[in-house]
């Protein structure tokens, strides 16, 4: 039988995919887009498959970036971080490189140990997005924390700004599908030996350097450990297809 007949058992309609705003600013075309469930037709013999809420997706320069249908790999680049910390490390503070959909935001704000949360993000849409638009429902609360601050800015200039500004325990960092497959060609200059210098030197003593990208990069490891960090390694989570997610995670020596 035709697997597009309505009566095959595994005939469901495609998903409908709604963009929601559309904006051009200084860095390229920012897109919020929801993918809402496929609309099983009637006849169809398949049962309803899960997660059947709204996806909520953010795409940039035509680049897919991440979207709300898991989250794990966010949730473990603040985790791991926290996890790779000194022990007596009390109320350590964390910086988070770029807002995406919330989940890094979010699961810090859950965690009462940490202490000042910063996150920066250089797209005032994707703020808006969290203020007053549809994934306030993941970092409501976590924008209302006491400890969190939104810094608008670029992350790369933001860190590189110089000596005698505020540092941190831990830096997650966020804004591209990984090192070797940046957003826009300025966040090269975040992984390259002057970037992760700058990054270093807004670590405090024994801070953790957390990365996340889409696919392992045995390059960016060397990169780490070139660039005078210590104890570098990878944690990985399987996806459901193809190569896993990955945190790359290194240490400013104490």
């Amino acid at each position: 039988m035709d697997p597009a007949h309505p009566w095959h058992p595994t005939a469901v309609a495609e998903p409908a995919v709604r963009t929601l705003d559309r904006r051009a600013g200084p860095y390229g075309e920012v897109v919020l887009r929801r993918r809402d469930p496929a609309t099983r037709d009637p006849n169809a013999l398949a049962p309803p498959g899960k997660g059947d809420g709204p996806v909520y997706e953010i795409i940039a320069n035509g680049c897919f970036l991440m979207d709300t249908s898991d989250g794990r790999s966010e949730r473990l680049l603040v985790d791991a971080a926290l996890t790779a910390l000194p022990p007596d490390r009390a109320r350590p503070s964390v910086l988070i490189g770029g807002l995406g959909v919330g989940f890094s935001l979010a699961r810090a704000a859950a965690e009462p140990r940490w202490g000042r949360i910063a996150v920066v993000e250089r797209e005032a849409a994707v703020i808006d997005w969290h203020h007053t638009g549809p994934l306030s429902a993941i970092s409501g609360p976590a924008l209302a924390d006491p400890r969190t601050e939104v810094r608008h800015t670029d992350l790369v200039a933001y860190l590189r700004e110089g000596a005698g500004q505020l540092t941190y325990d831990a830096l997650c960092l966020d804004i591209d599908n990984g090192p070797d497959w940046t957003v826009t060609e300025d966040n090269d200059g975040l992984y390259s030996p002057a970037g992760l210098a700058a990054c270093r030197d807004r670590l405090t003593p024994g801070g953790v350097l957390a990365v996340w990208s889409a696919q392992p990069s045995s390059e960016f490891e060397r990169a780490l450990g070139n660039a005078g960090f210590e104890g570098v390694r990878t944690e990985e989570i399987p996806v459901a297809r193809g190569v896993p997610d990955v945190v790359h995670l290194a240490l400013r020596s104490a």
